[in-house]
């Protein structure tokens, strides 16, 4: 008796952790059981890929998971996945998950292990009466660090250009930092927002603004954006796999160095199962292991 209360209140830490840190998401524990859950949280565009594989997961371990990270908000992402991770413990099982690439001193500090998933391309979003579809490399760094100001200066019309960022994890390497190494050196004079759908709705309100976003966001059909090519080059898998599309992150599953058995097996089968190859091709994720073969009966 006392061990079932115990890991109730457990459980419940654990989620209203998680709630805290992800407020908004639709997955909470109070409104069924789920004694026998296995628990990730993290950040949104990594939370993408396990919440479209949850029934795999389940079959995969027997057990219902429980994820936070439906909302994508600065600072409390990969952080809250850091966190969720830490919190694993016998009788409450946790994972995290991150769209950063993690720095190997903050893996030895934390006690991590990291599991690739994917590499996700970040595309370059403008508003949809942008006449502009193409921009090079070079063009495109230009209107972020504010040395390109106007639209005409790059084809487009007179317009002065908007220039949406979203700079998270700012003290880990990749993500936005393969458009520009460091917040420092993008425009000063810019809209700065804190979540992915901000940043989409910036781009709604301004006809002239250009901004970027991971390639996991589900755009609603009201959305006035489009993605443009870079240099001719669309992002997608078969672009970062073969190297010509130069804007990407990292997606990956954290846990501490001891964790269970069954969110190890949780994390193989995201990394390695058949339904994350339909799940990739999707969202046009490059997938970071080999896809596991399965016996076909004759």
């Amino acid at each position: 008796m006392f061990r079932s209360l115990a890991r109730k209140i457990q459980m419940l830490f654990i989620a209203l952790f998680c709630t805290t840190m992800l407020s908004g998401t639709n997955s909470t524990l109070a409104d069924e059981s789920h004694e026998n859950a296995l628990l990730g949280a993290g950040a949104h565009f990594a939370w993408i890929v396990f919440d479209a594989l949850k029934e795999d997961l389940k079959r995969a371990t027997g057990r219902d998971t429980i994820l936070f990270g439906e909302n994508s908000m600065l600072g409390v992402g990969c952080n809250a996945g850091i966190k969720a991770a830490q919190q694993n413990a016998i009788g409450h099982e946790t994972f995290g998950f991150v769209c950063c690439p993690l720095t190997e001193e903050e893996i030895e500090k934390e006690q991590l292990i990291v599991y690739p998933l994917a590499m996700e391309p970040v595309m370059i979003l403008t508003h949809k009466t942008n006449p502009i579809n193409d921009l090079s490399i070079e063009q495109i760094r230009k209107i972020f660090s504010g040395d390109v100001l106007n639209w005409k200066e790059v084809g487009g019309n007179d317009e002065s250009i908007v220039v949406v960022t979203r700079l998270h994890c700012k003290d880990r390497p990749g993500h936005w930092k393969t458009i520009l190494p460091s917040d420092k050196e993008f425009r000063q004079e810019r809209l700065n927002v804190k979540s992915a759908s901000a940043m989409v709705q910036r781009i709604n309100d301004f006809k002239s603004a250009m901004g970027h976003i991971g390639s996991t966001w589900n755009f609603k059909p009201e959305d006035q954006v489009k993605i443009i090519t870079v240099g001719g080059v669309a992002p997608t898998a078969e672009n970062l796999k073969n190297g010509t599309y130069p804007f990407y992150r990292p997606l990956s599953a954290i846990t501490t160095r001891n964790p269970s058995p069954d969110v190890v097996k949780l994390i193989k089968e995201a990394q390695n199962g058949p339904a994350f190859r339909r799940v990739a091709e999707q969202y046009q994720l490059l997938p970071l292991n080999p896809m596991r073969q399965v016996s076909v009966k004759k």
